[in-house]
């Protein structure tokens, strides 16, 4: 039987298996904007990232206490064909939990399941499955951290982390196969003043193209690293951020009031297929509603040809909200990929917007959707069979009148035709942060959408509260509560008694 026909024959599994619920096809009216909205929802609880194989037609997904794969070979009728909701149940502090991140090797058919997102009480690891048959994937390698492990990547047989341990915030290599650690590399390395700075300098995330790994340091910034040996990354450049001196002599406050708002924020990072454009997202909020410098995060895309001399080219607005703040609408910036001349955005409760590249100085707006009330979107991830998919997870009371768990969603969505007109510019600009680490306002605000009738901001809170991860259930506010990605607190509470002292108090420095 071929692997086609497995995946089909799998379809009839969602119903069966525990926790899954059914597809709903795309409906008419709500949110809508131009006419534009999902082919099909599918209910995954819990679901977080999501990445696609070689051939686009199944679907990795993080489900925050395991793993599930979708078929996608109807995208009006994706369907799970396979869930791991416990990949680990061995010793140490036992379960391996908050899988927010997956990320699979395409050339080697390797899936990298990590966790927890955050720091907290439980098992930390890496574990890697062999996904040639996707609906019966094989554990072929583990291996335990030093950190929490919120996000990875994974490709040319290695898996790349993200080490949080306040000392080094290093990239660590792991031989994917072996389970063995075969390097690391830290901005520490090029300037030891960094082991002396708080939270600021997480690693959040990295993306690795050509040999070329960029590493999205927070506050510090985005960091390009050549990997053409694992065993001994060397740096190739920073590509923007800010000086370690810079948070040394910050007050506790200020660090964390920092930690959330612009500049600073980079969170992800992409490159398109051939690695010259090089895309950065910033996650931001206004935590502190008395000035204007706060708010929420777009995107800022850059010439990387010569990864040694990045040249900044444009910058992409958020969508609008209403409420900025922690515990308003989320429309910050959020994991993105592209294809060919497009890029492929999420926005949290702003939603997914697909723009075209093919000019990056000025990139155009080609569709929209949100629906701000029920989905929270994490990821956009295009195909080539003229959809892409994205997953909101939402899975709080603020979605719908159901049950909690279930409104955590995979979507499919039409791809904008090829020869899509731009939509018209908005009739004002909406303010919002910049996307730059130095704190400058960077190229030409390309998209800033007005709300309209069918592009409302709420000021309902975001996220249900998680009892496992520790949240009171409380709505959050200020710059002491913890989103999905590093709050404030998590990537605080992450860091060793070294790291706080380092801290100075509010009344004195």
């Amino acid at each position: 039987m071929n692997r086609r026909s497995v995946l089909r024959r799998g379809a009839a599994l969602p119903f069966a298996l525990s926790g899954v619920g059914s597809v709903t096809a795309a409906t008419a009216g709500r949110n809508r904007q131009d006419d534009y909205g999902p082919l099909a929802e599918l209910r995954v609880p819990k679901a977080k990232e999501v990445v696609l194989s070689a051939d686009g037609r199944t679907a990795f997904l993080a489900v925050t206490d395991g793993f599930a794969v979708v078929d996608l070979s109807d995208p009006q009728n994706p369907a799970v064909v396979h869930e791991n909701r416990e990949p680990w149940a061995g010793e140490g502090n036992g379960r391996l939990e908050q899988i927010y991140d997956v990320k699979l090797d395409r050339e080697a058919d390797l899936l990298a399941v990590v966790g927890p997102a955050n720091p907290r009480n439980a098992w930390r690891g890496l574990i890697v499955y062999d996904v040639r048959d996707p609906t019966a994937p094989e554990k072929v390698a583990v291996h335990e951290t030093a950190s929490f492990n919120h996000n990875c990547f994974a490709t040319g047989g290695y898996v790349y982390l993200p080490e949080n341990t306040s000392e080094r915030n290093s990239m660590v290599v792991v031989d994917a196969r072996a389970g063995e650690e075969v390097g690391r590399w830290s901005i520490a390395d090029v300037d030891e003043q960094w082991t002396e700075v708080g939270p600021n300098w997480v690693l959040h995330d990295l993306y690795v193209h050509d040999d070329v790994a960029y590493l999205a340091h927070w506050d510090a910034g985005t960091w390009a690293v050549d990997v053409s040996d694992p065993t001994a990354p060397e740096l190739l450049a920073k590509v923007r951020g800010r000086d370690p001196g810079t948070f040394v002599e910050m007050t506790r406050s200020e660090a964390r009031r920092d930690y959330s708002e612009p500049p600073g924020n980079d969170h992800y990072v992409a490159t398109n297929d051939d690695g010259t454009l090089l895309g950065i997202s910033v996650e931001s909020w206004d935590t502190d509603t008395s000035d204007d410098t706060g708010g929420p995060g777009g995107v800022t895309l850059y010439d990387v040809r010569d990864p040694t001399a990045p040249e900044e080219l444009a910058f992409i607005e958020p969508p609008p909200t209403d409420d900025p703040t922690l515990g308003g609408t989320w429309t910050t910036s959020h994991n993105f990929s592209f294809r060919g001349d497009r890029l492929y955005t999420s926005w949290y409760e702003g939603g997914v917007r697909v723009y075209d590249v093919r000019d990056p100085s000025a990139p155009a707006l080609l569709a929209r959707w949100r629906d701000s009330d029920a989905a929270s979107m994490w990821t956009a991830e295009p195909t080539d069979h003229g959809f892409f998919v994205g997953t909101s997870h939402r899975d709080g009371p603020r979605a719908s009148s159901e049950s909690s768990a279930d409104r955590a969603a995979l979507y499919t969505f039409p791809d904008p035709p090829a020869d899509a007109e731009p939509l018209p510019p908005p009739p004002s600009a909406t303010p919002s942060a910049s996307a730059t680490a130095t704190g400058t306002t960077s190229g030409t605000p390309t998209d800033a959408s007005t709300p309209t009738t069918t592009d409302t901001a709420s000021a309902t809170p975001t996220e249900s509260p998680d009892p496992a991860a520790g949240d009171t259930g409380a709505e959050p506010t200020g710059t002491a509560a913890a989103g999905p990605g590093f709050g404030p607190l998590a990537a605080l509470g992450g860091l060793g008694l070294g790291a706080w002292r380092l801290l100075r108090s509010d009344d004195g420095r």
